[in-house]
């Protein structure tokens, strides 16, 4: 069988997007803004002062905080890493993508070496599909440098790295979920389960000894924005903090040790703490270059995080859950956007929002034409930015397929979500069990009202039913290996 050359098809897909872009352009009269998408791995909602933290020390997430718009109701398209990214780089729910796990992880194989579930992980896709045309792609005919510096892990083969995916440079990027050490050379040796072959990666083979990885991309994400300081830019910095494993730097960590935990909000990790703040201090520094060279005034900055916090290293305080489950703490996520003479300094902005939503609002940010059919799941919230007028939206949708596996607190196992206006239901699938959640009085889901409302679950669930049906998403498959205990 012939195989197709992977950057053929992304130079074909550069191609159909180009006519749109152009259009786009030829209505813009005035100059286009740089982006700057910083995205932090595993941060859970309250993990910064501006969103509650009273022991980790954020200083320039709440300066910009205070320079932008918080949303208080922002989630991640997913519990976990790769497809939530994928969201946020397509527009388009994990579901429809058919990317719903962690690649290239298999969760039920971790359970009991694959016997132990009645289910079985659902098939999923393992590399962002050439033909998505991603963020990047969309800006890049409209004179855009872009780069992608930090963890990608949106695929296990090289021919999908960001360099065939609208990125110009890749710096630092995968398949790797996480860098196995902080500190150079990094050791970056992966593997999904014990009995299963090492995966290898040198994500950064030109690093020096002592070197810091946050620090490191800091340093290559500054320096990208000196070399592009005369032309519009897209600088999409996905760090790998503060995802596993807790290293951090000895200064900082001392710091914190001798600072007193909040044992309340549980917040008390002394190591978990100081690469929190190392993260705050590379947006300080890109904060800083962007000042330095007068482009502070024309930059949206972009901050989020790709799911909850992970349950063993901190808290999603308010909130029940973590990474790895769809309660609250493991998809509601801090998000900050500033965008200079529009959105109104030191905002709140509670209507809720997805990473889907990213795509359209910087297509609109930019004066570039919408693109309805790539970005089939998100919306442009610049009308929030500008406090000019609501989404009209009532319904966000998750579905996971999978099992998340070893790892997490309270790991999740296959299910669909929809949160309507304040409701939220979720399906089990394993068990066919409803959880029925009025997130307006009861924010924490500690009550399911599935029993007490069952019309109302009835009506969700035929949502979700159908919604799983149009998005034509994969299901899970009875585990033929599953030994009844």
């Amino acid at each position: 069988m012939m195989k197709i050359n992977p950057t053929a098809i992304k130079r074909l897909a550069g191609l159909s997007v180009l006519p749109l872009m152009i259009q786009g352009c030829g209505a813009q009269d005035q100059q286009k803004p740089n982006f700057v998408f910083f995205l932090v791995d595993d941060m859970g909602y309250s993990d910064v002062g501006c969103f509650g933290s009273e022991y980790y020390e954020t200083p320039n997430i709440d300066r910009l905080a205070s320079q932008g718009m918080k949303f208080t109701s922002a989630y991640a398209a997913s519990t976990l890493s790769s497809p939530t990214r994928s969201s946020i780089l397509t527009g388009k729910y994990p579901g429809r993508l058919h990317i719903t796990h962690a690649i290239p992880i298999q969760g039920y194989k971790r359970l009991g070496n694959g016997t132990a579930t009645p289910l079985k992980d659902a098939d999923y896709c393992m590399n962002l599909p050439l033909e998505e045309v991603t963020i990047a792609e969309a800006l890049k005919p409209a004179g855009y440098a872009t780069i992608s510096i930090g963890k990608w892990h949106v695929c296990e083969e090289e021919a999908y790295f960001p360099e065939y995916q609208g990125f110009d440079r890749n710096v630092g990027g995968n398949g790797h979920g996480n860098t196995q050490e902080y500190f150079y050379p990094y050791h970056n040796k992966w593997r999904m389960a014990p009995g299963y072959p090492w995966i290898e990666w040198n994500t950064l083979p030109d690093g020096k000894p002592g070197e810091y990885i946050t620090d490191r991309l800091t340093e290559e994400g500054v320096k990208f924005i000196e070399e592009n300081k005369d032309r519009p830019f897209l600088l999409y910095l996905p760090h790998y903090a503060v995802h596993t494993p807790i290293q951090a730097i000895d200064s900082l960590i001392r710091k914190y040790q001798a600072k007193p935990p909040d044992n309340v909000k549980g917040h008390t990790s002394p190591e978990y703490a100081a690469m929190i703040e190392s993260v705050d201090n590379s947006l300080g520094a890109v904060m800083q270059k962007l000042e330095e060279l007068g482009l502070d005034k024309n930059t949206i900055i972009i901050f989020t995080s790709d799911n909850g916090g992970h349950g063993k290293w901190t808290s999603n305080w308010p909130w029940r859950g973590n990474k790895g489950n769809f309660y609250e703490g493991g998809i509601r996520v801090p998000l900050i956007i500033k965008w200079p003479g529009v959105t109104k300094p030191g905002s709140v902005c509670d209507v809720p929002v997805i990473s889907t939503d990213y795509y359209p609002t910087m297509l609109q940010m930019a004066n570039l034409d919408l693109m309805p059919e790539q970005h089939k799941d998100g919306l442009s919230l610049v009308p929030l930015l500008k406090n000019s007028g609501s989404l009209g939206r009532h319904d966000l949708y998750w579905h996971f397929p999978n099992y998340t596996g070893t790892g997490h607190p309270d790991p999740s196992g296959p299910l669909s979500v929809i949160r309507h206006d304040n409701w939220k239901l979720i399906e089990n699938f394993e068990d066919e069990k409803l959880e029925l959640y009025d997130l307006q009085s009861d924010p924490k889901e500690t009550n399911n009202l599935a029993d007490q409302q069952p019309e109302l679950a009835r009506k969700l669930k035929e949502m979700l039913v159908k919604w799983r049906k149009d998005t034509k998403v994969q299901m899970p498959e009875v585990n033929p290996d599953y030994i009844k205990p």
